[in-house]
């Protein structure tokens, strides 16, 4: 049989696993894209709280939407100039040439709950010690509880030479910063495919989201190579930034194999620092010094940071591996912040071990929402976050494994003896492909 056979009834499933995966199919959906088990029905608490959530992503207007039903009477503000969402697990997808162009693109407003108020401005300040927070018109708007769902700032302007205004020209890819680049990006890889020469993929030394959105591109650009029969025309190298291509060891050894089947060259802590666009060269800071790497093609992964409002506040670690960064303060287990208790932090600012994926946004939400509403009634919750991620790591065309883990790197399968996380699956791919996006709208709703 065929090993690139993308066939339901292809390698890795047989007839019974299958049968009980076509069942079962809309709940694993679910629980990759969230982690979250049932929750019981709540009463609604009759309260007069002004709570503020500053973002309107995934994080953001999840939260909004869950306490809007579990509060009656709550003024819920949501603070967000973006008018535009992006369902940002879609765009590899977009750079891989999976998905149209416009495939991540969506109105913020199509996903603001009825009970919640939207100032469509950027928030200028957090000032936690007044319990404020002020847009960038200068309105001050007051909270008693403040979530902070400001996601991440990538930051190209770490790297030397980077010009974003240039992804899709001369080889330049970036397919994080945003649908067009994604789409850029997937015309300037589609023309390495057919042409060949280097191709060079990395990430950045700090915290990003989805770790494994590298990986994923890699192999897909590999495999798009091999449907077009030009592999044999390249070199693919991979700059892991430390001795690592995974942060959990069972999972960085299977992609080390797999890296090693496709025959790709790997260069451990290597980390760029910059790009000179006319050379084509990579920068990078090795063991060794800074070492210059050639390219037909490369796709630019930035440093990521917490947002400048974020970074500029009182609220981010004061010490410790998080603080340079910006990331905010938060108990890894509550989403709380030690210093400021009517303040919780959710999504990809969050400075917690695990959790800037859409999956993590799904777990956390609910915990942090069900500590503020126990606050409110005047309960204590014990809900927490355990750190479970999950990544559909695409491999191939029509295959992709399911790793989903936890702070302690266990790996935490939803369906263990159905779809084996290190096992590449044509059902994670379809799970990938097609069954996530219904079910992030659901959890943007507040209804998954």
């Amino acid at each position: 049989m065929d090993p690139r056979d993308t066939s339901p009834g292809g390698p890795g499933l047989d007839r019974r696993a299958l049968l009980k995966l076509g069942a079962a199919a809309p709940v694993v959906a679910a629980a990759t894209a969230s982690g979250v088990r049932p929750a019981r029905a709540a009463r609604r608490v009759e309260t007069r709280a002004r709570i503020v959530i500053v973002g309107a992503g995934a994080a953001g207007l999840a939260t909004a939407s869950r306490l809007a039903e579990r509060l009656d009477g709550a003024t819920i503000t949501l603070v967000d100039a973006r008018k535009r969402h992006l369902y940002q697990p879609g765009f590899t997808l977009v750079a891989a040439g999976l998905k149209p162009r416009d495939y991540p693109i969506s109105s913020t407003s199509k996903y603001v709950h009825r009970g919640v108020d939207w100032i469509e401005e950027a928030a200028a300040e957090i000032d936690p010690d007044a319990g404020k927070v002020v847009t960038a018109s200068g309105r001050e708007v007051a909270y008693d509880y403040l979530v902070v769902a400001a996601g991440i700032h990538l930051d190209y302007a770490a790297l030397d030479g980077m010009e974003v205004e240039r992804i899709g020209r001369d080889g330049l890819g970036s397919h994080y910063h945003g649908p067009e680049a994604a789409y850029a990006t997937w015309q300037a890889m589609s023309r390495f495919v057919d042409e060949g020469g280097t191709g060079l993929f990395l990430r950045p030394a700090t915290e990003m989201k989805c770790a494994g959105a590298p990986l994923k591109y890699t192999f897909l650009t590999d495999d798009r190579m091999r449907q077009r029969g030009t592999r044999g025309k390249a070199n693919i190298v991979y700059a892991a930034h430390s001795a690592s291509l995974f942060s959990v060891p069972i999972v960085h050894e299977k992609v080390r194999m797999l890296f090693d089947d496709r025959g790709f060259d790997v260069r451990y802590n290597h980390v760029m620092t910059g790009i000179d666009l006319v050379k084509k060269e990579v920068v990078f800071d090795t063991p060794d010094g800074p070492q210059a790497v050639g390219y037909d093609f490369v796709n630019v992964i930035p440093p990521m940071r917490a947002a400048p409002v974020v970074r500029n506040s009182p609220l981010p670690w004061q010490s410790g591996k998080w603080a340079r960064d910006g990331w905010v303060e938060a108990d890894k287990h509550t989403l709380r912040h030690p210093r400021y208790p009517n303040v919780f932090a959710v999504g990809d600012v969050a400075g917690v071990p695990k959790g800037k994926t859409a999956a993590s946004v799904k777990w956390q939400v609910p915990v942090a929402v069900d500590h503020i509403v126990a606050d409110i009634a005047g309960t204590t919750s014990d809900a927490a976050y355990d750190g479970y991620t999950s990544c559909p790591l695409i491999t191939q065309m029509g295959r992709a494994m399911l790793i989903e883990f936890d702070y302690n790197n266990n790996l935490t399968p939803s369906f263990p003896g159905v779809v084996a996380p290190l096992e590449e699956l044509w059902i994670t791919w379809v799970m990938k492909t097609i069954a996530l996006k219904p079910t992030y709208i659901a959890m943007l709703r507040g209804d998954a």
